[in-house]
């Protein structure tokens, strides 16, 4: 099921690899184009022109000076070394000067030396027509607004926190969706491993249902809380039960339909023989009255009327053997259910007076669509068994509920409850250890339950001994 799960990751790797390379291509390439058109850039244009043009401009005017002064077009001015201190102590032939307080003028200073004079340091001068020096300030500030932008720097710092920022984006909707993937992928895995099971025949096999991406975190919720994943698991949950159920209700079916052939074999046989084992002790009942003396015919007469009796209630069991082999005809019909208990109770309550019966009957009057005469028997039996169970000062409830398209009535005790060898083999017609009884009684009221097209089921009941519950198909549902 990993299979489902790495799907989804390529599938968002695909959708999102793509998408995100474009933007950061796209984002790069409009940064650089904006580059060309902030006003940094052309500052920074600028600056360099300005650069140049100064540096030539200031060339030209030292070829010049120099030419002017070599030919004498310009006139010097002569000082002693000490006025030029620092040109003269540099050792230089000569050099150039920017003088002036905005630098608008050059001065060419020039070692002479003659035998009149000795020694003079001759100085050329002529106007620059440009103030250098406000020229070169304004150089200054441009280099150094750009120097504090620093233009490059940020692009580059911008291009690799736009890609980090971005891949960290991505990295967390990667990790997003392998967490959202694994929550997908393993209620799908568990559902799988659980049709597995059941398909093995493991019919006990359920999975736990869990909401919205396994999910019921509001994402995608269906109409009753749970989203398709979470609708799928509580079907299959719904299946199984229904087929576990099915599977003990053709087991249940099997049991009584091997019991009910030995039943009808037995009850030939054994009514075969009982028939004129009866037959013949009543004769002997009747001869020895006329025949035999006085003495012995006391004697007789009781031990054939003990035989005869005895032979008497074998053939009730033969009977209730062969009804139990009997498919009786299903006639089914609306019952109303709350009306039919209570006709039960009022019909048994009088055989038991020190039990107490409670009715819980459900408001909306439950109508099922079955056989009146078999539901009665049912009922019967259970109420029966309830109050023998109960004792004298025990309780007795009966209750009916609608649970979707079925209808329950639900019969329990304050007895001592059901053992587990009880459940075992509480429907199979076993012996009973209850006096008087056919051990027929549960199994009988479990094919009539399910002739009818439902089910009788065993639970604990709320007043601690045992309960049963009756499921019926309603009237909208049954047809």
């Amino acid at each position: 099921m990993n299979r489902l799960r790495n799907r989804l990751i390529l599938v968002f790797i695909l959708a999102t690899l793509v998408p995100v390379c474009l933007t950061i291509w796209t984002t790069l390439s409009l940064l650089e184009l904006s580059r060309g058109l902030a006003p940094l850039a052309e500052l920074d244009g600028v600056s360099r022109s300005l650069e140049t043009t100064g540096r030539e401009l200031y060339t030209i005017s030292k070829e010049a000076l120099r030419r002017d002064a070599e030919e004498g077009r310009v006139a010097p001015r002569k000082l002693a070394p000490a006025e030029a201190q620092a040109f003269w102590d540099s050792g230089e032939a000569d050099q150039f000067e920017l003088a002036g307080e905005r630098g608008d003028r050059l001065e060419y200073f020039v070692r002479h030396s003659d035998n009149k004079h000795g020694d003079e340091v001759w100085i050329y001068s002529r106007p620059m027509g440009v103030a250098m020096g406000d020229l070169t300030a304004q150089y200054a500030a441009a280099r150094e607004a750009l120097q504090r932008s620093n233009v490059h720097d940020s692009r580059r710092g911008f291009r690799w926190t736009l890609i980090a920022v971005a891949s960290a984006l991505w990295l967390a909707a990667m990790g997003a969706l392998v967490f959202l993937a694994h929550r997908i992928s393993r209620p799908v895995q568990e559902l799988t491993e659980g049709l597995r099971r059941v398909a093995a025949g493991d019919l006990d096999a359920r999975v736990a249902v869990a909401g919205g991406f396994g999910l019921d975190d509001g994402l995608g919720l269906g109409p009753g809380g749970l989203d398709e994943i979470g609708e799928a698991v509580a079907a299959f949950n719904h299946m199984a039960d229904q087929l576990q159920r099915s599977r003990e209700r053709l087991i249940h079916v099997t049991r009584v339909a091997s019991w009910q052939a030995l039943a009808r074999k037995m009850a030939h046989e054994v009514k075969n023989s009982l028939t004129p084992i009866r037959l013949t002790m009543e004769e002997i009942i009747s001869r020895s009255a006329t025949q035999m003396g006085s003495a012995g015919a006391p004697f007789l007469e009781q031990a054939a009327q003990i035989v005869a009796d005895e032979v008497q209630t074998l053939e009730k069991r033969v009977k209730a053997f062969s009804e139990f082999a009997s498919e009786p005809p299903v006639m089914p019909a609306e019952i109303d259910l709350n009306a039919l208990v209570e006709e039960r109770i009022a019909f048994l309550k009088s055989a038991h007076p020190e039990v107490t019966y409670d009715m819980r009957l459900a408001p909306e009057r439950p109508t099922a669509m079955a056989d009146p005469d078999l539901i009665k028997g049912v009922l019967t039996n259970l109420l029966e068994n309830a109050a023998e169970a109960a004792r004298p000062g025990g309780k007795v409830l009966a209750s009916t509920s609608i649970a979707g398209s079925r209808l329950n009535v639900e019969v329990q005790d304050s007895g001592p409850g059901l053992s587990a060898q009880a459940r075992s083999t509480l429907f199979e017609p076993t012996i009973s250890f209850k006096k008087g009884g056919m051990g027929l009684g549960l199994s009988i009221a479990r094919r009539s339950a399910l002739l009818c097209g439902g089910d009788l089921q065993a639970f604990d009941g709320e007043l601690g001994g045992a309960g049963f519950r009756v499921v019926l198909t309603s009237v909208e549902t049954g047809v």
